[in-house]
């Protein structure tokens, strides 16, 4: 699968941002899908997943809220709503599609399928 994110972009704290991540092939629905962000000198972390079907979702603390992701499988596409950013959100958001089970949802390496990522910066 071949995942291709964007929509990143200098946006202001308190604004609001969508990220898109479109997806290569029709298989796409049946993979879960997930979010993830690298900041500088970080390690990459979980932001939110959603389920092959769309009717469960999952997200970091910090973001609930504030993101939302959702998916259109006939778009082949998922979608990371993000308002009310903070500074703290800036990073480099990466898309991933994977098989996880429930509690691997927020591991990257539940994830085989990464997209090249979309820098988001918010500024204060």
């Amino acid at each position: 699968v071949q995942l291709q994110a964007c929509g990143g972009g200098l946006v202001q704290a308190g604004g609001s941002l969508r990220l898109s991540c479109a997806a290569s092939e029709r298989t796409f629905s049946a993979y879960a899908m997930g979010w993830f962000r690298q900041a500088p000198g970080k390690e990459r972390e979980f932001v939110a997943a959603i389920r092959w079907s769309g009717d469960r979702t999952y997200y970091r603390d910090s973001v609930k809220g504030r993101f939302t992701i959702s998916r259109d499988n006939a778009k082949h596409t998922v979608y990371l709503q993000m308002n009310s950013p903070k500074p703290e959100d800036t990073a480099v958001y990466y898309c991933a599609a994977g098989t996880p089970i429930l509690s691997t949802m927020p591991l990257s390496n539940a994830y085989p399928y990464w997209g090249q990522g979309t820098q988001v910066t918010v500024s204060s």
